[in-house]
């Protein structure tokens, strides 16, 4: 892969009710698809595995990930990444599941 995007998606809360100190608070998006955008465009689409990893292969520009199911509804889905010319540009993203 000569350029792209890799990294691991978190959802928060991860469970409803209060939060608790001794407990976390994210777990990984496990097996969620996401459109992969460009401008108004739909490039491709990149689905996480079992730990809310992905590795996708793109050529050079912003892009803007979004849920691609019925649940993208609830939370904040969103992300956006910029690929440069050679590079895999890493990240670690966590979505709001909109559980309180």
């Amino acid at each position: 892969m000569t350029s792209g995007i890799e990294g691991v998606i978190f959802v928060s809360p991860s469970r409803p009710g209060p939060t608790r100190i001794d407990q976390p608070n994210a777990a990984p998006a496990a097996n969620v698809t996401f459109a992969v955008m460009r401008a108004d465009a739909r490039i491709t689409s990149l689905t996480t595995d079992s730990e809310g990893r992905f590795r996708l292969s793109l050529p050079p520009g912003h892009y803007t990930i979004l849920r691609d199911d019925p649940g993208a509804r609830i939370g904040h889905w969103r992300f956006e990444a910029d690929v440069k010319p050679g590079e895999v540009t890493s990240v670690r993203w966590t979505a709001d599941s909109g559980m309180r």
